[in-house]
C-alpha cells in the first residue's frame, strides 16, 4: 500500500511538472550590454522566434550560439530567471585597427568584417599576411610604440608576403624598412631626428632605411634644401 502511495505521488508530481512547462511562457527577456555597433532591431529579430516559447522549452544554448554569430557579438551568456524570464549578456566586439580594405582586426588580432567599413576610415590601417593576423598586429603595436616615444603615430602598417615592412605617417612620411633588422633600422632613424629638426623631418617625402649604414630620403617637391654646414655648426654649438 505504501509503495503505491509512492507510485501515485510520483506520477502527480511528474503531471504537476509537465503542466507547468506548457504554461509558463517567457514574459521578459533582460539583455544586458554597453552596444555601440550592435543593432538593436538585429538582436530583436533574432531573438523573437527563439523566446516565443515556454520557459522550459527554449533552448539556451541556441540562443547562445545564434546571437555569437552575430558580427559584432563577441560573447553571450544566457541564463533562465525563474518564474518567466531569461538574462542575456553580450559583450560587443572593439575594432582596433583596418584589416586591409574590407575588414576589421579587434585587438587580439580576430577578423571582424562589417556591413560597412566607411565608419572606421579614422583607424590606422593595416596590410598584413593573409592568416597572421595575430602576428602582424603584434607586430604594428611594436612599431607604434617606438612612434610614439618620438611624438610620432601612423596611419598605415604593411607587410608584404616577403615580411617586408613599410609605415606611413599621419603627416604622410613613408618609411621603408625592408625584411632585416626593421627595428633596429627604425631605432637608427630616430636617432637622427634631434639633428634634423621638425622642419627638415616635415619635408620628407619618403625614408628609405634598407641600407646597412645609413638612409636615403626623397624630398616633397615644396622642400627647401638642407644647409647641412649651418646644421653642423649648430649641432657642434648646443654640444
Amino acid at each position: 500500500m505504501r509503495l503505491a502511495k509512492i507510485i501515485v505521488i510520483m506520477v502527480l508530481f511528474t503531471s504537476l511538472v509537465y503542466s507547468v512547462k506548457e504554461v509558463v511562457p517567457i514574459k521578459y527577456v533582460r539583455i544586458e550590454g554597453a552596444f555601440q555597433y550592435i543593432s538593436k532591431d538585429e538582436i530583436k529579430t533574432l531573438l523573437e522566434p527563439l523566446v516565443n516559447v515556454g520557459f522550459f522549452d527554449a533552448n539556451v544554448q541556441e540562443i547562445q550560439q545564434s546571437l555569437s554569430q552575430l558580427v559584432w557579438v563577441e560573447s553571450a551568456t544566457v541564463n533562465r530567471v525563474w518564474p518567466d524570464a531569461l538574462a542575456i549578456k553580450i559583450k560587443e566586439k572593439r575594432p582596433f585597427v583596418r584589416w586591409g580594405d574590407e575588414a576589421l582586426l579587434n585587438n587580439r588580432g580576430e577578423i571582424i568584417q562589417p556591413k560597412e567599413i566607411e565608419p572606421f576610415e579614422n583607424l590606422p590601417i593595416l596590410y598584413g599576411v593573409e592568416g597572421q593576423e595575430m602576428k602582424s598586429l603584434e607586430i604594428m603595436k611594436g612599431v607604434n610604440t617606438a612612434l610614439s616615444d618620438h611624438e610620432m603615430s601612423m596611419t598605415e602598417f604593411s607587410i608584404n608576403n616577403r615580411w617586408a615592412w613599410k609605415i606611413k605617417l599621419t603627416t604622410g612620411l613613408e618609411i621603408l624598412l625592408g625584411r632585416n633588422e626593421q627595428l633596429k633600422k627604425l631605432q637608427r632613424f630616430m636617432k637622427t631626428l634631434d639633428v634634423l629638426g621638425h622642419e627638415q623631418i616635415n619635408a620628407m617625402a619618403v625614408v628609405d632605411l634598407r641600407y646597412p649604414n645609413g638612409y636615403a630620403v626623397s624630398w616633397k617637391s615644396d622642400a627647401q634644401p638642407i644647409d647641412w654646414k649651418n646644421l653642423a655648426a649648430a649641432q657642434a654649438a648646443n654640444r
